[in-house]
């Protein structure tokens, strides 16, 4: 009984950190079956957790922190318990549903790409992408698919292409933050200095591709997953909306936003949208 209590602890630490970061990927996630919600609030929380060992932990010391992060969760994973509730919760949920832990290898090499400024070429930026984003959308496609090999291998491209398209989209809005904060250019042969609008446009015909490829995998989605997913994809295709027509000059002063009261909007009429996408 009172390892129930800790598991439901744990899980419950998870959704709250996912709640307080992000309230695109809460009301995603509200849209999902009851029965998996939890596991993707485990995923998100793990995830939140490191990005913020990386971005926000300054004046410690990040690469031991995130040495130390990485070390419990290897012993979490061999082990089957954790007392970090959100590696606890994660730990389970990498259990229940099969992921391949070498995902999580991935995603933490590309977190480890954030403790330095990183010249980001070509290569470097396609192995950033994969492990920040890509790997975290094939987590979450073994909980949507609960366990499907097959459905998975299927849907796999599809999901990965989502994850890079929600991951480019969010450089583009943190592109003041990263720039001027963090000293960050993830845009390989990118001159910050001269980001003009026909640089930003060469980048959102790409990221626009990458949208178009994501919603056929969305569509092909188990139905307990499928508005959920959509939910979210409608929120960052409005956030990409946003950023087009917002001058190159203006995003290196400010981080595009979607308000609250907007998301809400969305989550309203995506119902609509999303009935005549999917159909």
């Amino acid at each position: 009984m009172m390892k129930k209590l800790y598991d439901e602890l744990s899980h419950q630490v998870s959704k709250s950190t996912t709640e307080k970061y992000s309230t695109s990927f809460s009301l995603g996630i509200l849209a999902l079956h009851p029965s998996i919600r939890p596991a993707i609030y485990a995923i998100y929380g793990y995830v939140r957790l490191a990005d913020e060992i990386v971005d926000s932990f300054h004046g410690f010391d990040r690469a031991t922190l995130l040495r130390r992060f990485k070390e419990q969760t290897h012993q979490a994973l061999e082990e089957g318990i954790s007392f970090n509730p959100i590696i606890q919760s994660f730990q389970q949920t990498v259990h229940s549903y099969g992921i391949d832990q070498k995902l999580i290898g991935q995603f933490l090499k590309s977190m480890e790409m954030d403790l330095q400024p990183v010249d980001f070429n070509r290569e470097r930026y396609q192995e950033y992408i994969l492990g920040s984003a890509e790997v975290v959308g094939l987590m979450c496609l073994h909980v949507f698919v609960e366990g499907d090999k097959a459905a998975h291998e299927t849907l796999r491209p599809y999901a990965m292409k989502l994850g890079s398209v929600f991951q480019k989209v969010n450089f583009l809005r943190d592109l003041q933050e990263d720039y001027r904060i963090l000293g960050r250019n993830y845009f390989p042969d990118v001159d910050m200095a001269v980001f003009d609008d026909h640089i930003k446009s060469a980048i959102e015909q790409e990221i626009e591709g990458e949208f178009r490829e994501a919603l056929i995998g969305i569509k092909m989605l188990p139905l307990c997953s499928r508005f959920g997913v959509y939910l979210a994809y409608s929120y960052y295709l409005s956030l990409f909306k946003k950023i087009q027509v917002t001058p190159a000059k203006h995003m290196l002063k400010e981080r595009i936003r979607i308000s609250n009261r907007k998301k809400l909007s969305l989550m309203m009429t995506s119902y609509f949208q999303y009935k005549m996408a999917i159909s």
